[in-house]
């Protein structure tokens, strides 16, 4: 039991440490390969859009191959990959190397789940997937951070490099630990039955709106932190890589309020929950308007507060209102969740380039206003 929670929590670290390592780096890849910031902003959302579409069918292959298996070879070669993206010779081969990485990321959020509810006993899953979400969370964090840290002392290239050495040990520690599955039986692909369900949790209402509150969200939150390096980075500020880095600890308050709102959504209904967290990241969003660096902290703080309590309470009903195949369910919503990531994250780049700051959180209120009409329209039952 304690390999698989510490196998879990390595692949997580890893896989979400290498897929967000490029955001506090935007502004130097901008410099060394002298493109706008919406073309920077590239190198993150190659990653994120090619998780998205690759989530579903490589959930698909580990029903054949096993978890294990897909976990595996995923968290290898986007480790690898990693590496190859930090000897890029230009944007357009970043991009590329990312796009790959993307796919490999893809087998972790996939699967992990999937292989925790077979191989882990019931009075302990909670715990193991408790520790697998705090690795993703962790990752997250880390790998924004010790790339900001690596950066300001050897440039991108080093910190890419660095933050890949270290998922790829994170990596091999949980090819060496995770036990072989013991529960898992193989199953042929059946594309008709596949479709069938996916028809099925395509045509209900309430999961197509919390497919777009999800996509809203995570467009607008991502948008917001992709190019507040570039605002942070330049005058009057001009702050470094590792303290921009050091910026990102403020998702430290997305981890108590995600849990805060589960259990109120559980005692007082999940839509005025949601509403709730929506607003609040409005109100963060506003916040970050003042040219004043106390409150553009304060409102990524309420901001990432919001943000989090929102996308809990969502991802969760998503799992309840699926009429078949709720994993199937959960991972539309992650599918269009990464696909708002990407396309949102690189069109900020078009409003920074037009309208600086104000056109860029106008951009992100616009996003979170069309998740708050979602919330609002959404039926208070999880069916």
């Amino acid at each position: 039991m304690r390999r698989v929670r510490l196998g879990l929590f390595a692949a997580g670290l890893a896989t979400f440490a290498l897929l967000y390592t490029p955001q506090p780096l935007l502004p130097l890849l901008s410099g060394a390969f002298r493109a706008s910031p919406a073309g920077a902003s590239l190198a993150m959302s190659a990653g994120t859009a090619a998780l998205a579409l690759a989530i579903i069918p490589v959930s698909s292959l580990s029903e054949v191959c096993g978890r294990r298996a897909v976990m595996t070879v995923s968290v290898l070669a986007a480790a690898v990959l990693g590496l190859a993206a930090a000897a890029s010779v230009n944007l357009t081969m970043l991009v590329a190397v990312r796009v790959l990485q993307g796919f490999a990321l893809a087998g972790v959020p996939a699967t992990a789940m999937a292989y925790l509810a077979e191989e882990v006993d019931r009075s302990h899953l909670g715990r193991a997937m408790g520790l697998y979400v705090a690795g993703n969370a962790i990752g997250g964090l880390s790998g924004r951070i010790i790339a900001g840290i690596l950066a300001e002392h050897g440039g991108w290239r080093v910190a890419d490099a660095g933050v890949s050495a270290l998922a790829l040990g994170c990596a091999i520690a949980f090819a060496v630990v995770l036990p072989r599955s013991a529960f898992f039986t193989p199953s042929p692909l059946r594309l008709r039955a596949l479709a069938g369900t996916l028809g099925r949790n395509l045509a209900d209402t309430g999961l197509l709106r919390l497919y777009v509150i999800g996509f809203a969200l995570m467009g607008a939150f991502v948008t917001v932190y992709n190019y507040l390096t570039f605002r942070l980075s330049a005058p009057p500020w001009s702050l470094s890589s590792s303290v921009i880095g050091a910026l990102f600890t403020v998702y430290l308050a997305g981890t108590y309020t995600s849990t805060m709102a589960g259990r109120l959504a559980d005692r007082a209904g999940r839509r005025g929950v949601l509403t709730a967290g929506v607003m609040v990241a409005i109100a963060g969003v506003a916040l970050t308007l003042p040219a004043s660096i106390a409150c553009i902290v304060a409102g990524l703080v309420v901001m990432t507060a919001g943000f989090f309590a929102a996308h809990s309470v969502a991802s969760g009903w998503v799992g309840a209102r699926a009429p078949v195949a709720p994993a199937q369910a959960s991972a539309l919503y992650l599918c269009l969740y990464y696909i708002g990531s990407s396309v949102a994250g690189s069109a900020g780049g078009v409003f920074w380039a037009r309208g600086g700051w104000a056109a860029v959180a106008l951009f992100a209120a616009v996003l979170l206003a069309i998740a708050l009409a979602g919330a609002v329209s959404l039926s208070s039952r999880a069916r």
